[in-house]
Order: C-alpha cells, then structure tokens, then sequence
C-alpha cells in the first residue's frame, strides 16, 4: 500500500520528528521562519518547508509582520491526536487498576500468612 502524502494529515506531518520539534518551539508562542531553523540547526528553506506541511494540516497559522511571516502553534489542529491518544490512556488507566487491585490483593494475601 502506497504510504498517504505528508500533507494528508495530522499523522502523517508529525511523524517528521524535526516538524515535532517545530511544534514544541511554538509552544513558547509565534515565531519566524528564521529563528525556528536557527534553534533546530536546519536550513532556512528546510524549516519554510516544514513549516508549510504543519500549516497545511493545520498545525500552525502564520502571519505576516512586515517583511517577516510569524508561525504559531494552532492547538486545535492536535485534536485527532489528542482524541487517538485517548483511548490509550482509558487503556492504561484501566491496566494500572488492575494491577494496583492486584497488588493489594498480594498484600493482603502476604499479611494473612
């Protein structure tokens, strides 16, 4: 099976590690193209690349400020990942509660010998 395109979605634009690391520097708030290839040691082109494929799943917004265009993180964008992840947290939950009745279970069991 062909593998989607980097811009098809959510997924697909952060399994990029360096498009990862762009979005956490944009927790911190908005910042140019140029300072986010500076802090992650790529190239100016590199980063305007990455940049466009998070804009365009809509990870990041951009503006314009005079001759500079400012990236922001746009959060509603990791909502799919946000709901995806979820259900594995359910799932841990669920696996540390057992194991922690488990525990208690072997605790209690070890005080009756």
């Amino acid at each position: 099976m062909a593998r989607a395109a980097t811009t098809s979605d959510v997924f697909n634009a952060i399994a990029e590690p360096q498009r990862r690391e762009i979005l956490v520097l944009l927790r911190a708030g908005e910042r140019p193209v140029t300072e986010v290839a500076l802090e992650l040691g790529i190239t100016q082109p590199g980063a305007s690349k990455h940049l466009r494929v998070l804009r365009e799943v809509g990870l990041v917004r951009d503006r314009r400020e005079g001759r500079q265009r400012l990236y922001d993180l746009d959060p509603g964008g990791l909502r799919p990942v946000h709901e995806w992840v979820g259900g594995f947290e359910r799932f841990w939950n669920q696996s540390f509660d057992k194991l922690d009745a488990y525990v208690q279970e072997m605790a209690r069991a070890e005080k009756e010998e």
